[in-house]
């Protein structure tokens, strides 16, 4: 089979022509995070409260976009079970599998998390609600993680 490169394409004798490009990438990774109003407001949560998960703002917002989630949910969850991670014991901002889960790095913490909440059999198609009983069923603490998540932003 022989390849002829012009212009940016990849010409394959007898195949479909390709774009030379990088990967394609969800739609979330287009967003300018530096204009996104969220971004400013979740860093002022975390700032006004010594959070370590201010820096990992722009990974929150990234991590809801791409699985669908309510921009809110992570930080607010990350916030009730580790004070933003300040009591976070292996990257574990969630205190995800009872606190026993470890993470490679916090923004894996927040990836795997979000995948889980969106695409996770016990998660998927559920409302915000039946997800946060699923989360944690003690009576409350549903209603907790929602007074959060409006303390960030009394609007979706």
């Amino acid at each position: 089979m022989k390849r002829f490169v012009s212009r940016g394409v990849v010409f394959l004798a007898g195949a479909v022509a390709l774009p030379m490009s990088a990967p394609i990438l969800p739609a979330y990774a287009y967003v300018d995070r530096a204009q996104d109003p969220r971004l400013n407001i979740l860093k002022r949560f975390f700032e006004a409260l010594g959070c370590p998960a201010s820096q990992y703002s722009s990974a929150f917002l990234e991590a809801a976009d791409s699985f669908s989630l309510d921009w809110r949910l992570l930080p607010s969850l990350s916030y009730v079970e580790s004070t933003g991670g300040k009591a976070a014991a292996g990257n574990n901002f969630f205190g995800w599998d009872s606190g026993r889960a470890r993470f490679t790095s916090p923004v894996a913490a927040i990836r795997n998390v979000a995948e889980r909440l969106s695409r996770g059999a016990r998660y998927h198609g559920k409302t915000l609600e039946q997800k946060l009983a699923i989360y944690n069923p003690n009576p409350g603490y549903g209603a907790q993680v929602k007074r959060i998540m409006r303390r960030i932003s009394p609007t979706e």
